[in-house]
């Protein structure tokens, strides 16, 4: 039978069964045909918790035939039947000690020894090697020698793909293989543009795998590329893609453009894990795409039951983390609230913690879940899962409470009992910008003539910690920073850089959002003195009319 034909027909049967029928039917076939078949059987009869049925595929004569063959015959084989059998036999688990494998290991190995393996069998045996015996096999060091003396600048770029994906199998032996990578990393640069989308996305997980972070010249070549091929990357290669842009803190504003044409068009089809990931790289690169967010609220409303847990919470939070409300979020909460009650005990602890969390920041308050929260059951539970209690999550805790207790007088449910609540809010990535708060404070001190009359960096009763606050007595004379007494108004000063704030935008973040919120509740005078409107002030006074006009706008005087 022709070869085409044979691996057409081979690639049509879906199991083991149909393809040992097949098999009988077939009177002669190469070495590469019988490796392929035991291929295409290893990729059918497999599943997550091995070989569906043992007996079935073991004990067929067909099958024993195949095995005999590549036994006793392993030196007539080509490299590419033996190294294909050899890998399908390791896939279906059989015996390492068996004679069937010794066999066809020891011909791979001599082989080997002859310099008789091209790059692609080399990947095969490497791959093979690592499946049986783990990164720390000797032959592998042999493996890599062959391929460090081979001409890499000739390979092509399936042959490249395929180092890099035998590499990955070697991660836990440090930088054992690091010339080899860096070489190889050198020549993948110059091919770049040649790249298809699959093999753009597995260099790009390769090189998230093997912690390649000096290789910078070559993720921004791939990362940019990346772009063009959006539209025809699978759902796992834009998985892969996001996943190394994440990793290796790239921003490609043209990327995100692209994101935002591609994932509205195609949300209906695309996969939950697909979409979560979207959320997760916009959510951590403070991207606020309002196309995307407003395409990932409809297809939630339409279709939640197809989300895991762990990808309802990826894609609902970063409404929260980036302070966004989308035209149906009235029909979004209240899917949220109905799946929330459906499938309650299925999430994981921290998990719905983060969600109710992530609500409250956009005040969509989680009053109906909060009884759970707050109840000792629960916190044990966080506390016996990593991270355990830790500040992080002490603090969503705590911003919890806060926010029942100002926000939702009504709620009568338990409350957060005093050792679960922190003394400060820890807000490490929205901390004041040192250099806006350094001109900011110039600028009082010029309007104010002394320093004793503002305090910085203040702690509060309340959590929250101010960058600037001002107090006033009644007659609106501000008052020495030290003062308590007559204290009539206290003014915080809320110096907001860019990092409180969604990229290349004005909208604050969640967390900035709902402490701004919660100190005008608690009686402040917030005052918010944004980066973009400062930025351009180039000296004291310039900066001193500014902020008389921004907290005096009326007058003000000195209790001098």
């Amino acid at each position: 039978m022709d070869e085409q034909l044979f691996f057409q027909k081979l690639n049509s049967l879906c199991t083991s069964k149909e393809i040992f029928d097949f098999l009988s039917s077939v009177e002669i076939m190469s070495d590469t045909m019988a490796s392929g078949a035991l291929q295409r059987i290893s990729e059918v009869a497999m599943d997550d918790s091995g070989l569906k049925n043992p007996e079935g595929v073991l004990e067929n004569e067909v099958f024993r035939a195949l095995c005999f063959q590549f036994e006793f015959e392993s030196s007539k084989l080509s490299n590419t039947g033996l190294l294909n059998a050899l890998q399908a036999l390791i896939k279906l688990r059989i015996d390492p000690r068996s004679m069937l494998l010794a066999s066809l290991l020891s011909e791979a190995e001599k082989r080997l020894g002859k310099g008789q393996l091209t790059v692609k069998n080399l990947c095969a045996l490497g791959e093979s090697l690592l499946e049986l015996e783990g990164p720390s096999c000797a032959t592998l060091e042999r493996i890599v020698n062959h391929m460090q003396e081979k001409d890499m600048e000739m390979w092509t770029p399936r042959e490249i793909v395929m180092v890099y994906k035998m590499l990955q199998g070697t991660v836990g032996e440090g930088k054992q293989y690091q010339d080899l990578l860096n070489r190889l990393n050198s020549v993948t640069l110059t091919i770049v543009s040649q790249l298809s989308p699959k093999f753009t996305s597995i260099i790009l997980n390769s090189l998230v795998v093997l912690h390649q972070t000096q290789a910078v010249p070559l993720v921004t070549a791939l990362c940019r590329h990346s772009v063009k091929h959006i539209p025809y990357f699978t759902g796992d290669e834009l998985v892969n893609v996001l996943e190394a842009f994440l990793y290796f803190e790239h921003r490609e504003q043209a990327f995100t453009v692209a994101l935002e044409t591609h994932v509205p068009k195609s949300i209906i089809t695309m996969q939950p894990q697909t979409v979560s990931k979207v959320m997760q790289y916009c959510s951590q690169k403070r991207i606020l795409s309002k196309p995307i967010f407003d395409a990932v609220a409809e297809d939630f409303i339409s279709d939640a039951d197809r989300f895991t847990t762990e990808q309802i919470a990826e894609c609902i939070m970063p409404f929260g983390t980036l302070n966004y409300l989308p035209p149906s979020a009235s029909s979004l909460f209240r899917k949220l609230e109905t799946v929330l009650h459906a499938r309650l005990r299925h999430f994981q602890a921290h998990t719905l913690l983060n969600l109710l969390h992530s609500c409250v920041l956009i005040q969509r308050y989680p009053v109906n879940f909060l009884p759970k929260i707050f109840s000792p059951y629960f916190l044990q539970q966080l506390q016996a899962q990593p991270p355990g209690l830790d500040r992080t999550v002490t603090t969503q805790l705590t911003h919890l409470f806060l926010t029942v207790t100002l926000e939702c007088p009504f709620y009568e449910g338990p409350k957060l009992l005093p050792k679960y609540q922190v003394k400060a809010f820890l807000m490490s990535d929205s901390s004041p910008d040192v250099h806006l708060l350094k001109r900011v404070k110039a600028g009082l001190l010029y309007l104010l003539k002394k320093r004793m009359y503002f305090s910085s960096e203040v702690s509060t009763p309340y959590f929250y910690t101010l960058d600037i606050e001002i107090k006033l007595d009644e007659e609106g004379f501000v008052l020495p920073a030290s003062q308590c007494e007559e204290v009539h108004r206290r003014i915080a000063l809320c110096v907001d850089g860019q990092n409180r704030f969604c990229i290349n935008s004005h909208n604050l973040l969640g967390e900035e959002a709902i402490k701004q919120r919660h100190l005008q509740l608690l009686g402040y005078e917030v005052v918010q003195i944004p980066f973009f409107e400062i930025e351009s002030i180039q000296n004291c006074r310039k900066m001193a009319e500014y902020l008389h006009e921004k907290i005096f706008s009326h007058t003000y005087g000195l209790s001098c």
